[in-house]
């Protein structure tokens, strides 16, 4: 064939592509073929395909260039799509249709023409079964359409005689068949690949949000289930005014405070910060706080008490994580408090009409450490007016966005321009100073604080 004649006919099976482009998009937009994608094989969905791949057929026939009796044309494209993405039925129906009207119009090729249509929906929906009922892919599939237009000139070739007619209409048409129905089947498993990807990224993505809002679910319930070990409400003391608040870095945090009524009108107050954040700061707050009380409610000593917790929690510790606490027992009758400091932070003790606090300092190690590590205690006289302040290192460390920490001055300061105040609205105050002081810095440590007022 002369080279223009290869010109005109790439001319005009570049605008069937332009054509196959669109009903590509709109047959993949249907919701029948939504449903093949989804594995759902109707009959109803399996007809209007049949039907809209067979008048893709069709339409590849009718615009086809017809050479020495023979058209070039992408009328296999129809079948091989149908059967490749589709199954067996659609891809074979869809050949059956364009099969009938290629063989009406009769013509040298009529019978090779007819019967490759045939083959190529019947071999596409046998390869869609050998997937696992999936389309291919973009590679396998153009690969197919190659070796089905050379399947299709073979036929020609075995079939129609004279050999040398068949011969000339085979060099006429054979590559721009080939190109035209291969870059059809591109087009269709471009679109196709892409349907499937986004399908398979939403699914993910709702997987996700589903496994997401699971989680959600999970860490709130283990929020209330946290919330509800710390004291719902604190009891009423002889001759003290409580007030408290924790607010954890996370849903769930590792630290707690903790007043608990004891004989003869004591109370023993605890505060406590559990190494790390989140889901195993809290597990270990867990077994901390109740490993504590159960030892408080024995009758002994603060140290006893905190010694004999330390060494049940570092018996339990094989994760490495400690505790840092503050015990101290209140006794109105002597107006006293006998405390232990297990490596936590040292309370600050407001004299009546002093300057500056005292600082109650450590007489122990941390816990959950060494299970023989022996605690020391201490005892302080308590007078009206006095107020004492329990807080962990989530309130000092608080950073701002120039990564500068609150610090212990600024929260002496704050309390004592309040000091005057109910706890209640103390606790209020420093909560706002350091809330004020973060601006929009995240909080990265759990916040817990507990104030007493001698009355």
């Amino acid at each position: 064939m002369a080279l223009s004649g290869y010109g005109d006919t790439f001319f005009v099976l570049l605008q069937m592509i332009c054509v196959v482009v669109v009903v590509a998009y709109l047959i993949t937009r249907t919701a029948s073929f939504t449903q093949v994608l989804d594995g759902v094989f109707t009959w109803k969905g399996q007809a209007i395909l049949t039907l809209l791949f067979g008048a893709l057929s069709i339409y590849g026939t009718e615009s086809g260039i017809t050479i020495l009796g023979a058209t070039a044309n992408v009328r296999d494209l129809g079948p091989m799509v149908g059967g490749l993405a589709c199954g067996p039925v659609v891809g074979l129906g869809a050949g059956l249709i364009g099969a009938a009207y290629r063989f009406s119009l009769g013509g040298f090729t009529a019978l090779p023409c007819a019967a490759a249509t045939v083959l190529a929906g019947l071999f596409g929906g046998l390869i869609f079964l050998l997937a696992g009922r999936k389309f291919i892919g973009m590679h396998g599939a153009v690969l197919f359409a190659v070796g089905m237009e050379a399947f299709h000139m073979g036929l020609t070739l075995a079939i129609c005689r004279p050999f040398e007619q068949a011969l000339t209409v085979v060099e006429g048409v054979a590559l721009p068949m080939t190109i035209a129905n291969a870059t059809g089947v591109f087009v269709f498993a471009l679109i196709i690949g892409n349907l499937i990807a986004e399908r398979q990224t939403k699914a993910e993505r709702d997987t996700y949000l589903s496994e997401l809002e699971r989680k959600k679910a999970e860490l709130r319930i283990a929020h209330d289930i946290q919330m509800s070990f710390l004291p719902e409400r604190l009891p009423e003391v002889p001759g003290i005014e409580l007030a408290a608040l924790s607010l954890p870095a996370k849903e769930v945090g590792g630290d707690f405070y903790d007043a608990i009524p004891l004989p003869g009108d004591r109370t023993a107050f605890a505060i406590a910060d559990v190494a790390g954040k989140g889901v195993p700061a809290a597990l270990f707050m867990a077994l901390s706080r109740t490993v504590l009380r159960a030892n408080t409610l024995v009758p002994r000593s603060a140290r006893e008490a905190v010694g004999e917790a330390n060494s049940l929690i570092a018996e339990d510790a094989k994760s490495g994580m400690f505790v840092t606490l503050f015990y101290a027992v209140a006794d109105p009758a002597k107006r006293t408090l006998t405390y232990v400091n297990a490596g936590h932070n040292p309370p600050l003790l407001f004299r009546s009409g002093a300057v500056r606090p005292v600082r109650l300092e450590g007489t122990g190690i941390i816990l959950g450490v060494m299970p023989e590590a022996e605690y020391g205690e201490e005892t302080v006289a308590l007078a009206s007016g006095d107020l004492l302040l329990l807080y962990t290192d989530g309130i000092t460390e608080a950073i701002n966005p120039g990564e500068e920490q609150f610090g212990e001055e600024r929260l002496i300061e704050t309390v004592t321009g309040c000091r005057d105040l109910s706890p209640g609205e103390i606790v209020d105050r420093i909560r706002g100073a350091v809330a004020g002081f973060s601006g929009d810095e995240p909080q990265f440590d759990d916040q817990t604080l507990m104030i007493l007022r001698v009355v």
